[in-house]
């Protein structure tokens, strides 16, 4: 009789804490998810009624704001610039990452342990600004497409979490490749870097959401318009809303629907616009992201 009551106790217990658990985490997920949902909601509602506030659903439906937003100078040479960005960046990042870490997992090279250190260092102190600044400037990358993919082609971070991965693998792989007469880049590119997926593919959503989402180095060392990324353009549009929304009600070409915009649309319109992109993506390597994190963070 008392281990059925013991039993009917944490029974209870777990069930209060099932239920709490829920309940945290549930609103946990709704003030987290609805900032976005909000925005979404209202850059697709007409402007004009959205003004008086939106809630759960739309207030009516509109695309005008899209299609004015669309339609501003230069926004087309911007994407193209951002999209090759991302898609260089992240590729020479994960490649170089890789590379350097697989090396200084390997006893025999020189000064591995240095180096290694001078890895960590750099996780821990920044120069800053200045200094990173006038480097930059003397690399000749001012006004430079590689100024956007070759600064983060080793980072700190990326290195350590594909070292560890790359030290968990079985040693047997590796000597077997050598024994068949493979070199080192060769057991890199047909043996290790092929069983380091899950850890690639983590580093691959890291870079590409950091890519996509930098504007520091446009705003400070590009002046050719024909460089500038999707972020900073809609950073300015976004703090030019008011005279983007006056430009779309003189624009007599447009419906009246759109000349009606309001500086609130256009600036949730800009943040879909450069949010959607990373959105879409990450799911599709989320089943990897876990994965690589846990398997890369083991020891250090």
């Amino acid at each position: 009789m008392i281990r059925a009551e013991n039993t009917k106790s944490i029974q209870w217990s777990d069930w209060l804490f099932n239920a709490i658990n829920y309940t945290l985490l549930t609103i946990l997920l709704i003030v987290t998810i609805y900032p976005f949902y909000y925005i979404f909601i209202y850059s697709i509602s007409d402007s004009f009624r959205a003004q008086s506030g939106v809630f759960l659903w739309p207030a009516g439906f509109s695309l005008e704001s899209y299609k004015a937003t669309i339609k501003l100078q230069g926004l087309g040479d911007a994407a193209i610039v951002s999209v090759l960005r991302t898609v260089l960046g992240t590729a020479i990042t994960v490649v170089c990452c890789s590379f350097f870490a697989y090396l200084i997992t390997k006893r025999e090279m020189p000064f591995r342990k240095i180096i290694y250190r001078f890895v960590l260092i750099t996780m821990y102190f920044n120069a800053g600004f200045i200094p990173w600044y006038l480097t930059m400037k003397m690399y000749g990358l001012q006004n430079n497409f590689l100024l956007y993919i070759l600064p983060t082609a080793l980072t700190g971070f990326y290195i350590i979490l594909i070292k560890t991965f790359i030290e968990q693998l079985p040693p047997a792989l590796e000597e077997s490749a050598k024994i068949d007469g493979a070199g080192y880049i060769t057991i890199f590119t047909k043996v290790i870097f092929p069983l380091s997926t899950p850890i690639i593919a983590t580093i691959a959503v890291f870079a590409a959401v950091g890519q996509w989402n930098t504007w520091f180095d446009n705003f400070f060392l590009v002046e050719n318009p024909k460089l500038q990324t999707l972020q900073l353009l809609l950073y300015n549009f976004l703090s030019q809303s008011n005279s983007i929304s006056n430009m779309s009600a003189a624009d007599l070409t447009m419906s009246a629907e759109a000349r009606v915009m309001t500086p609130q649309s256009i600036q949730m319109t800009i943040t879909m616009l450069v949010t959607l992109p990373i959105v879409i993506v990450y799911p599709m390597l989320q089943r990897f992201f876990v994965k690589g994190i846990m398997m890369g963070a083991v020891k250090g």
